[in-house]
């Protein structure tokens, strides 16, 4: 018998499986507020984030390489030693512990990457830590960056200033990479990014600029329909802030009978139309970014089209529709009075607002905002894992950083107190059980955690 040519033979033992020609690792690191091992509330809370399942998906295939994925806000970190090239994605809160993790894998010998939003605020920062970064929306410049490094010509920066931003071609998330068992058991779905709006805090506007980019809807349904949930949530900042594109989305679920829920602005709930659209379209609850009850703190931000006289009717039009409300609000904005902590929790009371986040202003590096505080000599830190807006990390108007965490404090157990519980539970609503149970959730997190003293870490 003629045995055939080449390294593999008829008979004896089988040839093992060719080991992959590239390893890549894709690392989200923990922070002070999202981490490993937090408590039972807190993790019940998370829902995984879409950046590194879409960059796996990007990865081409020709490459034959094999993908992993650590959240540390779920598990710990594994796997630095059996990678070719680690790629990680930090916030600013994050960014100490993603350099931490990228100095780890330089020791090993390790290619490291740096992305996401923090490293595009400042990516000389980032280059110190890393031998490539790449920096915005990164759906032509990683698969451009993976060939390179094959070739052995990678460059130490990477960006989407040359290229157009195209969604229309995104392949579906890499989900199957995640641990879906440590996550909330609702699939997360990205239908547009961007915002046309310029809050002088929010980094979305320095990230990507005012542009407005969407999935066309036709793929966005098919993406609902292959993940065959009977509930989703959208993680879009913006979604309603397109009308057409909103109104068309809408529009075509309302055939598929989901449940879901969403951000948006106070323009979607004051827009009665699409607030219709949005109920038939099977809308559980919407968070809301009130910010603030004072039109001056609105205005100091740059988000004037927010008028605390609109906020009791908006609320109200959600409920008529049975939409739960979450809504958001900031304390520590130039025009905040003592009684803002009083004053924003009487007012939750009075509109009977299902959930409630408080948050502390926090000026993260790159935007107007921390340029403004930075020339008047009123940032205290440039410790990033403090910049997880739970941390004052500037110095107020008017007050004291330890007046600001007070009242911060203040706020979430006036607001979790269980008369305010009972005060805004609508417990003849369709799920009030599981509203209530949120609400007990948040008075846990809020007797434990929240307002942390200025000065610890």
């Amino acid at each position: 018998m003629v045995e055939p040519a080449g390294p593999c033979r008829v008979v004896g033992p089988p040839c093992p499986a060719p080991e992959p020609a590239l390893k890549i690792l894709l690392v989200s690191p923990q922070d002070r507020t999202y981490r490993h091992g937090g408590s039972a509330f807190k993790r019940s809370l998370n829902y995984y984030a879409l950046t590194l399942p879409t960059l796996a998906a990007l990865v081409p295939p020709h490459l034959g390489a094999s993908v992993r994925i650590v959240d540390e806000g779920v598990e710990p970190l594994a796997g630095l030693e059996d990678a070719d090239l680690v790629a990680i994605t930090a916030v600013t809160a994050s960014a100490p512990r993603a350099y931490q993790v990228a100095a780890q894998a330089r020791a090993l010998g390790k290619t490291v990457v740096l992305g996401g939003p923090h490293p595009t605020l400042l990516p000389d920062e980032a280059q110190a830590h890393a031998d490539a970064v790449v920096t915005g929306f990164a759906e032509r410049s990683w698969p451009r960056l993976l060939e390179d490094f094959r070739h052995g010509r990678l460059r130490p920066r990477y960006g989407q200033a040359d290229d157009p931003v195209e969604l229309a071609t995104l392949p579906p998330p890499r989900r199957d990479l995640l641990r879906l068992d440590r996550y909330l058991p609702v699939p997360v779905v990205l239908a547009s990014r961007g915002c046309p709006n310029a809050c002088s805090f929010c980094a979305i506007p320095v990230l990507w600029g005012r542009a407005f980019h969407h999935r066309p809807v036709t793929s966005v349904i098919a993406e609902l329909e292959a993940l065959q949930a009977k509930t989703v949530l959208f993680l879009d900042p913006a979604l309603a802030e397109d009308r057409p594109y909103a109104r068309a989305l809408l529009e075509a679920m309302i055939p598929l009978g989901l449940r879901w829920a969403g951000l948006t602005t106070i323009r979607l709930a004051l827009d009665e139309a699409l607030l219709d659209l949005a109920q038939r379209s099977g809308c559980l609850g919407l968070l809301v970014g009130f910010e603030s009850l004072s039109a001056e703190g609105l205005a100091s931000v740059g988000k004037p089209f927010n008028r605390a006289s609109q906020y009791l009717g908006a609320v109200r039009a959600m409920h008529d529709r049975h939409i739960r409300v979450l809504g958001t609000f900031v304390f520590g904005l130039d025009g905040d009075g003592e009684d803002v902590f009083r004053r924003t929790a009487d007012f939750v009371d009075e509109a009977r607002l299902d959930l409630v986040r408080y948050s502390v202003f926090t000026p993260f590096p790159g935007t107007p905002a921390f340029e403004a505080l930075e020339h008047e000599g009123r940032i205290l830190t440039r410790d990033w894992s403090r910049y997880d807006t739970e941390t004052v990390v500037f110095r107020p108007r008017g007050s004291s950083p330890e007046r600001l965490t007070e009242g911060l404090r203040e706020a979430w157990a006036r607001t979790y107190g269980l008369r305010s519980i009972a005060r805004r539970a609508r417990l003849l609503e369709p799920d009030a059980v599981f509203t209530l149970a949120a609400n007990l959730g948040f008075r846990f997190y809020a007797r434990r955690a929240v307002g942390r003293p200025v000065g610890v870490t």
